[in-house]
């Protein structure tokens, strides 16, 4: 059975999607809350067997282990926060052929509280090259910013771009 990391689960939405998906997810967060309500989500769904919850603070220490998939949805915090170093240890901890996943913000959401209209995003190419990885060992499978309709808190609508980085082992 193919192996998944979710990086910053929150409530566990991604890690319940994959175990339904068929894959054996280790769900990763600071909060226990947060794992609590994972695990409750996964047995709810009736995967809870496939969703194991881990509490770690990434900027200090990383789950054991190899896996196929890691997914990092979002994983921004306004906090000190080594991401880059994170990101790089994820792809560290792939298998071969094994897929980093990362979607970030590429843009501000028009809804968002105290918009700073200097927020710079980084390109997914800025984040991808911020790994510092060996193009003899990790490629970049995609580096892309689609654009989505999201709806926000108050029902309002608009585009929002993200930023996708999709990077496979290849060794």
């Amino acid at each position: 059975m193919s192996k998944a990391l979710d990086l910053g689960c929150g409530e566990g939405g991604d890690a319940v999607w994959l175990a339904r998906q068929g894959w054996r997810v280790t769900a990763v967060d600071v909060s226990s809350t947060a794992l609590q309500r994972t695990a409750d989500h996964g047995s709810a769904a009736g995967v809870g067997d496939l969703v194991t919850t881990e509490r770690h603070d990434l900027a200090h220490t990383f789950p054991t282990g190899s896996f196929d998939l890691i997914s990092a949805q979002y994983l921004h915090t306004p906090l000190e926060f080594p991401r880059a170093r994170i990101l790089r240890t994820s792809a560290q901890a792939l298998t071969a052929a094994g897929l980093l996943l990362i979607v970030d913000h590429g843009s501000v959401r028009p809804w968002a509280r105290n918009p700073d209209p200097r927020t710079h995003f980084p390109t997914p190419e800025d984040v991808y090259n911020s790994l510092e990885l060996n193009p003899a060992h990790w490629h970049a499978e995609r580096l892309d910013r689609p654009q989505r309709l999201a709806t926000g808190p108050d029902g309002q609508t608009a585009t929002v771009t993200d930023n996708l980085i999709a990077i496979r082992r290849t060794t």
